[in-house]
């Protein structure tokens, strides 16, 4: 990767010596690439600086030393959580220190007095999954609870969905452990006057820094007391009102919100709070987001534990995106209100009173729902997690932007402050969708900005500026939980009094005096247009998919990652297998788009589709597409992959395993008419040589052909005339079943028959051209896709479905078809005929009656069915089927296509396996099916587990029908 210098950093030599000493002097680990620089330029803000190294400590001792080598070199330190900041607080201009991967241990949980020991980098639910024995959690919750830091939180005074109850950060911090920028160390906390008095007299730096904060709160006390509000949401600025007497004198809460630039947190100690035995929730529905503002006082009364708001464009989102929509009440806008109690019965008749209490169902009140299923109530709470995410799109599809992303009034003040704000987007032409904390005044938008022309530059600055005179004029605060960062601490003179604002730059002057810690954030801030992440735009090659999602562009389909970091959760989902193995940030979904997004920006990554930082990234992407589904943005890093591929490898010798799985579809038809001498050859003492050759894994066993079902059944057929008069259907013949295990599509042709359908093959070869697509020759897999489409013609005519048996060919065909071939009729056709097996026989067969199986069945499902196809279809009619799905598990089985065969992926391939899959077959009862409908799925289990999977539909073909049962 060439890389072009960044302004304002220090010579080349200069980084380099301070590469060389940290790398000698650090247990942890350093990294000064250009990859992990252009992976670390970026959090979940608008905004970019790239550093000129990262350091993941390990010890405390590995902070002071970074600091001090740092200090010596003139470059200043910014400390990085899990990057899920939206105002750009974790990124900087010198070295980031990451201390998500080594140090985030919760080191003590004391259940007596309700609180617990933690280390900075760990993450809020591996805290609250280990405080939940004791039946206490910790009371913040930001929807980036799986990935977000207990050291962010503390950096940005991170608030979340229950501190209406339970309040912010700063609220539940006892103590903080401190390294300060020139390597002092101390705990502080909250101190009783005489305790004051006696840090005063200290002979030492703490003693210095204590004598520098009395001085403070005696120049600035009255100021404190009158322009620094009690309001619970005035995260913006710095705590310093917590140094008053009245307030505790906690040292500890003064520093929370203060954005890593006083001080870094090695250690915390939170104060945790009781878990209701009974939670409840009640949906109330509104004409409109003001109207539900106007309710919000009425509900704060009733002592609840959240208050969320939701309007009617993220639910059309939503709904887009997870493709159904919750049971709401009537209504364009709603609140979700979640109230506590010791038991169910309480928890109903709390619900009960908040209903009348607002005039729920009278003329002019709200309309109201009472949820009491814990799966729903989940499913809801969902939908509000993922809104950052989902809110990255409006209805239009167009992108949309945080920036005033988490503005906050006094409740009271809320309706007033979203009929100016509405009226403030109109004025500047823009559409905002928006949700949030409504029982705080805290209001989450993503706003319509273009941030990529200069004219859009020029519009986003001044709405910033007049919506900051509008929250200040409403007694506000800019931010209400994210933090100022870069893309507020210049408005803070529009919020606060110039006295109030040099007593911030004094109060970090008595911790950082030589402004080595984050600078430019909150005091002496950057202006709030510079840094931009997408102002600049390479000059690349067209890319060579369509991105109908995203209007052709291959920049606007990159820039779907704003960094939310779903992809980095420590709670089961499919995506990112590669990121749950390694736990490298250049191996998360999140990762790899920050090193496409540099090569799109061209202006630090000058080497575009060359980059080998980007090719080592993607080279351990499963392209399982569980980031089209599980991000909420929708990224789509398997696509990007295949497009990089192909660009990168133009006029260039590709790997071998390119060729030998790419060309799968062409060996394969070739080995079948030969199977028995191709699996003597590839099980003989030359298969080592063979491996070598075609660039697989010494590891991996070669699979074995067989003769293809196609032929087979062609042959049978010129001797049979078909008697079915049923819906006529096309069973699809993909490489992996058809040349290498027939007896799939055997059986799947035999359901069908089965259950009254009429199947035919294909007239004339077709394919859906994934090997090639997923090594990125797509110049192939277009000219497979289009021969196929010819192939197709006349089942597209007649309209016929497709019943695929392989999830993989499935989703090529409904999915990434269009991505290949575009918008075209025969893609349309695909999109709405292709069919698994479950949901072809619910559709064409609803009246048949499966076999009773009625057996557990253990396994896998594949990924792209959990991430294009869904799998509602086979658990319904599994469910029919007696088939107990608990245990098959919902992750990706590390095999992947040709993944796990290349050479060098095995050990992530077995461990991706290990993870669920594995350990789920070698637990499985004596009476359990092994099931997986992926071949790679099948062969994963069949290679690490020794045991044989089954294809549903082979289960389904293998169980005997119940001569009871009418069969059609």
């Amino acid at each position: 990767m060439r890389t072009a210098p960044e302004t304002g950093q220090p010579p080349q030599h200069v980084q380099e010596a301070l590469a060389r000493d940290l790398a000698a002097n650090v247990a942890g680990d350093v990294d000064f690439g250009p990859g992990a620089r252009a992976i670390y330029g970026a959090d979940a803000s608008n905004y970019r600086r790239i550093p000129v190294g990262v350091v993941f400590p390990r010890t405390t001792e590995d902070i002071v030393t970074t600091l001090r080598l740092s200090r010596e070199a003139g470059v200043p330190v910014t400390m990085r959580g899990g990057g899920t900041s939206i105002a750009g607080n974790s990124i900087g201009p010198g070295v980031v220190m990451d201390t998500s991967r080594h140090m985030n241990r919760v080191l003590e949980i004391d259940p007596d007095r309700r609180t617990a020991r933690v280390e900075p980098g760990v993450v809020l639910t591996t805290l609250t999954r280990a405080t939940a024995k004791y039946g206490l959690t910790f009371g913040p919750d930001p929807s980036t609870a799986s990935r977000c830091t207990l050291g962010g939180m503390i950096g940005n005074n991170a608030c979340g969905t229950h501190s209406v109850a339970w309040g912010t950060t700063a609220n539940n911090v006892e103590s903080l452990d401190l390294v300060l920028a020139d390597g002092t160390q101390l705990t502080v906390g909250e101190y009783s006057a005489q305790e004051w008095q006696d840090k005063l007299t200290l002979p030492t730096r703490e003693g210095e820094i204590f004598r520098g904060l009395h001085e403070l709160e005696s120049r600035y006390r009255q100021t404190w007391r009158t322009d620094l509000s009690s309001y619970s949401r005035r995260v913006s600025g710095y705590g310093v009102e917590n140094l008053l007497a009245e307030r505790g004198r906690s040292v500890a809460k003064a520093l929370v919100g203060t954005e890593g630039t006083c001080a870094i947190v090695t250690g915390a100690t939170v104060r945790l709070v009781p878990i209701p035995a009974a939670r409840i929730l009640v949906i109330l529905g509104y004409r409109d987001d003001i109207a539900a503002a106007d309710n919000v006082p009425a509900i704060l009364t009733q002592a609840p534990l959240a208050v969320e708001g939701w309007d009617a464009e993220l639910l059309a989102v939503a709904i887009t995106a997870f493709g159904s929509a919750p049971d709401l009440p009537e209504g364009t806008a709603w609140l979700f209100v979640e109230l506590g109690a010791d038991s169910a019965d309480e928890a109903m008749a709390r619900a009960q009173a908040l209903v009348a209490h607002v005039g729920a169902g009278r003329p002019g009140g709200p309309s109201a729902s009472v949820v009491t299923d814990p799966a729903e109530r989940a499913r809801l709470w969902r939908l509000r997690a993922d809104g950052a995410g989902l809110a990255t799109r409006d209805t239009t599809g167009g992108e949309a932007w945080p920036g005033w992303e988490d503005s906050a009034v006094p409740p009271e003040n809320l309706g007033s402050y979203l009929r100016e704000f509405r009226a403030l987007l109109r004025k500047h032409d823009l559409r905002g969708v928006s949700y949030g904390h409504f029982g705080e005044g805290c209001i989450h938008v993503r706003i319509n900005f273009d941030m990529v022309s200069e004219r859009g530059v020029q519009v986003f600055r001044s709405f910033m500026e007049d919506a900051a005179d509008t929250v200040a004029a409403h007694g506000g605060s800019l931010s209400g939980e994210h933090g100022d960062g870069l893309a507020r601490s210049e408005l803070l003179a529009r919020m606060y009094p110039r006295e109030v604002m040099t007593s911030f730059s004094e109060f970090k002057r008595v911790w950082d005096p030589d402004g080595v810690l984050n600078p430019g954030i909150v005091v002496d801030p950057e202006p709030l247009d510079a840094n931009l992440r997408y102002t600049r735009r390479a000059n690349l090659a067209l890319p060579v998919l369509h991105y109908p999602e995203d209007q052709g562009d291959l920049g606007r389909a990159v820039r779907r990652c704003v960094g939310v970091g779903k992809c980095r959760s420590d709670i089961a989902t499919v995506m990112c297998p590669s990121w749950q193995v390694t736990r490298d940030e250049k191996h998360s979904t999140r990762g790899r788009a920050r090193i496409l997004q540099e090569i799109v920006n061209g202006e630090f990554v000058t080497d575009g589709w060359r980059s080998k930082e980007a090719l080592e990234a993607l080279d351990l992407c499963f392209s399982c597409k569980g980031c089209s589904s599980d991000c909420p943005t929708g990224v789509d890093m398997a696509t990007y992959k295949s497009e990089f591929l192909h660009q990168h490898y133009k006029g260039r010798r590709r790997p071998m395993n390119h060729l030998s799985m790419g060309w799968l579809p062409l060996s394969a038809r070739i080995a079948s008419r030969i199977p028995k001498l191709v699996n003597a050859l590839t099980g003989s003492p030359l298969q080592g040589l063979i491996k070598r050759l075609g660039g697989i894994d010494p590891n991996r066993e070669i699979p074995t052909f067989a003769r293809s079902f196609v032929s087979s059944r062609r042959r049978k057929r010129r001797n049979a005339q078909r008697t079915s008069t049923g819906q006529p259907v096309v069973l699809w013949p993909d490489t992996f079943n058809n040349h290498m295990t027939p007896e799939v599509l055997k059986a799947g042709f035999s359901v069908l028959e089965k259950a009254g359908l009429a199947p035919q093959l294909p007239d004339g070869g077709v394919c859906c051209g994934l090997t090639w697509f997923s090594t990125g020759q797509l110049g192939v897999a277009k000219r497979v896709l289009e021969r196929t489409a010819r192939a197709l013609a006349p089942a597209a005519e007649a309209g016929l479905p497709i019943v695929v048996l392989e999830p993989s060919c499935a989703a090529m065909l409904r999915s990434e078809s269009r991505s290949v071939l575009g918008e075209t009729p025969f893609t349309d056709y695909l999109r709405d005929n292709v069919f698994t097996l479950a949901e072809a026989l619910e559709r064409f067969a609803p009246d048949w009656q499966p076999p009773a199986v009625d057996r557990p069945a253990v396994g896998q499902v594949h990924c792209h069915q959990s991430s294009v196809l869904g799998f509602d279809a086979d658990e319904r009619l599994m469910k029919r089927a007696g088939i107990d799905t608990t245990e098959m598990q919902r992750s990706c089985c590390g095999l992947a296509g040709n993944f796990g065969f290349e050479d060098g992926h095995y050990d992530v391939s077995r461990a991706a396996a290990e993870r669920l899959l594995m350990p789920a077959v070698e637990g499985a009862p004596e009476d359990a099916i092994v099931m997986a409908d992926g071949y790679s799925c099948r062969t994963q289990v069949q290679q690490l587990g020794r045991r044989r999977a089954q294809h549903l539909a082979e289960v389904l073909d293998a169980a005997p029908a119940d001569s009871g049962q009418e069969q059609n």
